[in-house]
Parts: structure tokens; sequence; C-alpha cells
């Protein structure tokens, strides 16, 4: 897997051969160039012949010693990049020993594993010198016989005590480099506000100054605590977009023209320079009676303000029909925004009758009601005493928890008053039904007439 790696280098200092699939590119140069700790890079020259390539990784010449490195690029693109990083003299350039032996290796490791111990036992020493300054990184050679610290200084720093005191501390030899704030950020890493990866440690290898007027050109807030990075200087991303707004901000009349028309004066407010549109207000302090036109009819309005004319309106004829912005949707305003707080109440599940617990209510007398209020079965005739009320379906009447089987389920027929009987001509009088006895009792016990002998016993 890291040969994997070493073979497709990644990050801001990888360069891409593109020479790399014609036959002879790599012929008739011998320098190559060697990638270290994040932003170091040397080239070197290959004066015992190599068979090198992307990935390899190399014992070079150091003052002391030697350091391991990864190759990264090969051929006649080491010579652009030279160009590019302004290496002119080729007789200074140091020589490649040999391909990195697993002792080197593993010794390149152990000295790397104690570059952050290094570097915050540094820091307490540098605070208890009292020197201003601030230790960033700590790079240690491939042999382990030298360390390179990396530190940032507003103010010109007097280091001598304090090389002295890490060389007797860690017994290696000290190298100092100043560096600013953006390279520090970009040796440390990253997320930046817009939730990628810093620019700086990706794959940015130059730093360009970033002025306030790349914020103003793109009419960004001047804000330092949103234009500011991770490094407390602007954004190195304010450049990026600069030159598209400059030049679209050319084809638009300039903020400090006024459109006289023959009824109000109108200051500029605001311009959407993709959409080439401009907002006018009438008060130049404030947004008072806002008109938006496109920047056609702003230098047509310009150039009849030069001739002396005035129009009624910065719209064209017909303009604000056409462009009857839709009204803005607020979502906060659809739900309340307290309904959170709100104690949801508990909803009461109603029980099943089979569930509720019998409970006989109290009998209500006449002295518990309230005074001037008459019983209610107090209009009503009162039966005696001993007669006692039948219920609607008599002795016959079936039983609520008592069903008979669906056979069974039949209806007693009730013998008709005596009135009616007469009352119909003997002819039409039909038969009377046989007594139970006669019919055998055929029908289910709930159902069954009393005989009259069972009647009289009762």
């Amino acid at each position: 897997m890291e040969d994997k790696k070493r073979d497709c280098p990644r990050g801001k200092l990888h360069c891409c051969n593109w020479l790399n699939d014609i036959p002879g590119a790599d012929d008739g140069w011998d320098i190559v160039e060697v990638q270290f700790k994040n932003t170091r890079k040397g080239y070197y020259r290959n004066s015992i012949n190599l068979p090198l390539k992307p990935g390899d990784m190399v014992a070079v010449e150091a003052t002391p010693g030697h350091d391991i490195g990864t190759v990264t690029l090969t051929g006649r693109l080491v010579a652009l990049q030279m160009k590019r990083a302004g290496v002119r003299n080729e007789s200074e350039i140091r020589r490649v020993f040999r391909m990195a032996k697993p002792a080197d290796i593993e010794k390149y490791e152990e000295a790397r594993a104690r570059e952050n111990d290094t570097m915050i036992r540094a820091r307490k020493i540098a605070e208890s010198l009292h020197l201003n300054m601030k230790i960033g990184d700590v790079e240690y050679q491939g042999d382990g016989n030298k360390a390179i610290f990396y530190y940032i200084a507003d103010e010109r720093v007097d280091f001598r005590q304090l090389i002295k005191v890490l060389a007797e501390t860690f017994k290696v030899r000290i190298e100092m480099k100043q560096i600013g704030a953006r390279q520090e950020a970009g040796r440390i890493g990253g997320i930046g506000s817009c939730g990628r990866p810093l620019c700086c440690a990706s794959w940015m290898t130059n730093f360009v100054s970033v002025g306030t007027s790349a914020a103003r050109y793109q009419d960004i807030s001047l804000n330092p605590q949103k234009l500011a990075g991770q490094c407390a200087k602007l954004k190195c991303c304010l450049n990026f977009e600069v030159d598209t707004y400059v030049e679209s901000s050319r084809q638009l009349p300039e903020k400090s023209v006024r459109l006289e028309t023959a009824d109000n004066t109108y200051f500029h407010f605001k311009t959407d320079i993709f959409k080439k549109e401009i907002t006018y207000s009438t008060d130049k302090s404030m947004a008072a009676n806002l008109v938006t036109i496109d920047a056609a009819r702003a230098f047509e309005i310009i150039e009849m303000n030069r001739r002396g004319e005035k129009p009624l309106k910065l719209e064209r004829e017909g303009q604000e029909n056409t462009k009857a912005k839709p009204k803005p949707i607020d979502l906060a305003s659809q739900d309340d925004l307290t309904r959170f707080d709100r104690a949801k109440k508990k909803k009461k599940k109603k029980k099943s009758p089979a569930q509720q617990p019998y409970a006989a209510k109290p009998a209500r007398t006449d002295e518990n009601k309230p005074k001037g209020q008459k019983p209610k079965n107090q209009d009503r005739p009162q039966k005696p005493a001993g007669e006692q009320r039948q219920p609607k379906g008599g002795e016959n009447q079936k039983p609520k928890g008592d069903r008979p089987n669906k056979g069974g389920d039949r209806k007693p027929q009730q013998p008709k008053p005596k009135d009616a009987q007469q009352s119909k001509p003997k002819d039409a009088q039909q038969p009377q039904a046989a007594p139970a006895q006669q019919r055998g009792n055929r029908e289910p016990k709930a159902f069954r007439m009393p005989s009259p002998d069972q009647s009289k016993d009762a």
C-alpha cells in the first residue's frame, strides 16, 4: 500500500509528469526532484546513474550527514521546475548517494517520531527565556543529526541563547527558520469556513498579498472576523474571483453617477454584477423608493441627462408589469417557534365497560336536592306499594347474558287481548295457538310458556 502511495503522490508539491508516456523523455537529464516533509523540496544530481522513478526513497547529501526523501519528478520537466523555483547555479547541486536501505528508513522513522515532543519542549524553553516567538514546527534530518525549528515572530528575536539550550537538551545540530502566518497554516493544515481543507495546505504553493479592495469589488461586508482565515490574515480565496468581478464591473455605470427624472433624483444603492442590474434609491443614505433597472437603461438615462432631458420614470414602459417579483416566503411565520415549549396534554384512554369497576350510585334524596326544585316523579300517579313494575318484555323477556343458538332464536307468540278477538267476526277468527304443553315444549327453555299449574303454584 505504501508503494502505491509513493508512485502516485498527492498534495500541493505534486507535479504531473505529462511527458511520462513519451519514449526517451527522461534521457539526457541527470537531475531529479526530491521531496521531504511537508513544504521542503530539493534538486539533486543522479551522478551514479541510478534507475530512479517517482516514489523511490533515496539517501541524498546533506550538511552534515545524509537525508532521506522521496523522488517526485524526473526527466526534462525538472529543468522547468528549477527555473520556477529560482535555482540557477547547477554547480552547487548536491548528489544522490544511494537507494534508501531498510536501516536508513527505520532510523528516519524514529527521528520523525520525536518531532512532536521536541516541539513541545522547545516551546517551554523559549517561554522560560522570555522570547517573543512561537515555534510552529520541527523537522528532523533523515539520519537524526540535525533538526530544523520553524518559528513565527513579529519582531527581530535574539535566539542565540535559545540555540545553545536546545543543542544541549536534544544533542543535535540546530537550525532556525522564520516563516509567516500563512506558511504556518499551510504546514499545520485544517478545515476552512467553506468546509474543505485549507487551500494553503492542499494545493497552493505560493502566496499572493490580499487587500481589502478585493472585498470591495465583490460587495462583501468589510467585517474582519469574516474575511480573516485561520492564520488571522485575509483569506486567499478573496483573490480567486476578483478578476471576474473587475471585468464585469467595467460594463456597468459608475456608482457615483446620479440619475435625474422628472420627479426625483436617484442614487446608487446596490449592484448585481452578473445579472447586470442596478438598484437606485431616492435617498443617498438609506433605502427609499427602490427601483431596479438594467445596465442598458441606466446608460440610456445618463445620456438623456447629459442632453438636459429627464425621463418621467426610471423603468421602461410596461416594465413594472413584466417584472413583478414574487413575495418572499417567510418560513418562520409558517409555524409557531414556541410550540416546543408548551406542555403536551396526555390523552386519557377510555376504558371499556368490562374494565370499568362497578360502583353503585348513591340514592339521591330530597334533602340533597337544591332548594326550589321539585322531584322528578312528583306529578306522576303513584302505583301501589305492593305492585312491582314489570319489564317491557314481561316474563318472557330474553336475558342479556343468555343468548340461544342460531337455530333456536325464535320469538314467542304473545296472546292477543280479548277485546281484539271479540271485535272480529267468528269466521275471521283464527284458531288460537296450542298451549306450550301440547306443542311438546319444542322451544328453548328461555322461551317456554309456563303452564297454568305452574303459574298457580307461583
